[in-house]
């Protein structure tokens, strides 16, 4: 079976070659290099700054030992059995019970928590929520899902140009050097369904990684299944109408409202799937 991180790296790899693809039908080397430069400046910003940025956009405030003791305990431990500096805490005043992680690297790290999850859980449950986030901390998957975002945003906006081009009549079918308007078209509609449904494949992917690494590093795999239960039925219940599609994808999990539709498109995976995964490592 391939691993989590094979799997992560030839998902990562298909966007990068969708965007070299679209970036050469739309002009030549030209189109692929100003797709990479796109793509290295966006990546760029958001390497460094989306951890205060979706910091900012929930209006998290900074916890410290004084007003979260038993939540600063639990990190300390959980991050000095990770070896690993103990990160920033921060607290979403949202009585819908989640969490998330941010940060490029374990040095630069916060996790959140909302006001509804430190109801919820017993302490034991949230050992294993914050065990998974320190994980995606650990594994470097801010640094992934900004990458594996950039490439999506970039291959959406190439064809969204190419679109553009088409119905303005800047692409012809007379040059016989280049492909036709269809072949053109085509691309453009395919391109960002495929680009976005490789983007949601690494988004599960490491969120499976993260369980496992996380019920490695609390022991108790149990923990994070029991509060995966209680998460899931309590976000039936009260969606998180703070959160928007495009940070979705950082919390344990997906506060938007769930559908067909929306669960076809989820950043996360069945949670009754991750929830059988862990039984089976406790057994």
């Amino acid at each position: 079976m391939m691993t989590s991180a094979l799997k992560t790296t030839v998902l990562l790899g298909a966007l990068t070659g969708l965007v070299m693809l679209i970036g050469g039908l739309l002009g030549g080397h030209g189109g692929i290099e100003a797709a990479f430069v796109i793509a290295l400046a966006i990546n760029f910003f958001s390497y460094w700054f989306s951890d205060k940025l979706v910091l900012k956009t929930y209006g998290a405030q900074p916890l410290d030992e004084g007003n979260a003791p038993e939540l600063y305990a639990i990190v300390r431990e959980l991050a000095d059995d990770a070896r690993i500096p103990m990160p920033r805490l921060y607290l979403i005043d949202s009585d819908t019970p989640n969490a998330f992680a941010t940060g490029r690297n374990p040095n630069h790290a916060a996790i959140a928590v909302t006001r509804g999850i430190m109801r919820l859980c017993t302490r034991e449950e949230l050992k294993g929520v914050l065990s998974h986030e320190l994980s995606h901390v650990l594994n470097r998957d801010i640094l992934v899902s900004s990458i594996a975002a950039t490439l999506a945003a970039v291959v959406m906006m190439l064809g969204s140009w190419i679109r553009w081009a088409v119905f303005l009549g800047g692409v012809s079918n007379r040059d016989d050097e280049g492909p036709g308007v269809i072949e053109l078209l085509v691309m453009a509609i395919l391109a960002p369904l495929a680009a976005t449904l490789i983007q949601l494949a690494i988004s599960r992917t490491r969120e499976y990684a993260a369980d496992a690494s996380g019920a490695r590093l609390s022991r108790h795999p149990l923990y994070l299944a029991n509060a995966l239960r209680k998460l899931e039925m309590a976000n039936e219940r009260m969606p998180m109408i703070e959160a928007g599609p495009a940070t979705a994808h950082l919390f344990i999990v997906n506060p938007l409202r769930s559908g067909f539709l929306a669960r076809l498109f989820s950043t996360h995976p069945p949670l009754q799937e991750r929830i059988r995964r862990l039984e089976q490592m406790a057994v």
